[in-house]
């Protein structure tokens, strides 16, 4: 006899880091979405040396599912994995929401929304279908998920590492493709790196922010 499965939702807490602008008011959120296996922490990190998000609040979301690192035992997080796919995104939407609301609940920022490799689809996720309006888009290291139709969207920044074995030349081309055929600006930075942040990429994100 086969099992029917029930799909019941319960509440929960998730982990959001928030940095304050340098000086007020500040000139938006920058919301951004770690990679598999990483962490709220770890994403902060990475964004350091960004120069432009000293004028931004920097908010840092971490997945809502938790797991130890083999070996050290650190806590990190993913966003999702192939089971109940959809519920899965439903859920995620709707935190990335609350998150935001927590942290601006009163007034209507400009946002931009980041991500790094498996985050990337959630960032595209966060700003297609979230309830506040994107001012723009940072993707590094990901491709635009099957389920998002990039019409409409805000103008993208395309991290790409030349030498990054997951988000291949094909995958940028591909995406870069829905882009164009979307009508959605766009700019692709192909840097000398892998599949990581880099201190060059950076730097073009920071001036990517700057002429937003």
């Amino acid at each position: 006899m086969s099992a029917r499965a029930l799909h019941v939702e319960t509440p929960t807490h998730g982990r959001v880091l928030v940095r304050d602008a340098l000086s007020a008011p500040a000139r938006g959120l920058f919301v951004a979405f770690h990679g598999y296996g990483q962490s709220a922490e770890i994403t902060m990190g990475d964004l350091d040396g960004i120069g432009a998000l000293g004028a931004w609040t920097v908010v840092s979301v971490q997945g809502l599912h938790r797991f130890y690192t083999r070996g050290d035992e650190r806590v990190v997080a993913s966003w999702m994995t192939r089971q109940d796919r959809e519920q899965a995104i439903a859920d995620n939407i709707a935190y990335v929401d609350r998150a935001i609301d927590a942290v601006a609940a009163h007034t209507s920022p400009r946002i931009v929304f980041a991500g790094f490799s498996q985050g990337v689809a959630m960032a595209w996720r966060a700003a297609m279908h979230g309830r506040r309006r994107a001012a723009g888009l940072v993707t590094l290291a990901g491709d635009i998920p099957p389920d998002i139709d990039p019409t409409g969207a805000p103008p993208v920044l395309i991290g790409a590492g030349q030498r990054d074995a997951w988000f291949t030349p094909a995958k940028r081309s591909s995406d870069v493709a829905r882009l164009v055929a979307a009508g959605v600006s766009h700019t692709v930075v192909a840097f000398d790196g892998a599949h990581e942040w880099t201190d060059e990429f950076r730097r073009a994100v920071s001036r990517w922010i700057d002429q937003l």
